[in-house]
């Protein structure tokens, strides 16, 4: 599954989805657990996360991270290898 993350509210992330035709979900990460969790921002108080890329096996483990990813590309470029 791809998914992308965003600290952005989900009326937010809808629209830019839409703008940018974004064909998988963007998880709302208001409280930036998740980007903190995965190394997109070095603590709570960043205005901003980094585009980072994490692959994550069907057992819940980290198989890849990419500190800087396209957020348009990245997607393509992962399954042409999966």
């Amino acid at each position: 599954m791809i998914l992308g993350a965003s600290l952005d509210t989900a009326e937010e992330n809808r629209a830019f989805a839409v703008k940018q035709g974004f064909h998988y979900p963007l998880l709302c990460d208001t409280t930036r657990d998740f980007a903190l969790a995965y190394g997109a921002i070095p603590d709570k108080s960043s205005a901003n996360a980094n585009r980072a890329g994490i692959v994550i096996g069907p057992d819940g483990k980290i198989r890849e991270w990419h500190a800087a990813v396209g957020a348009r590309t990245f997607p393509q470029e992962l399954l042409a290898r999966l």
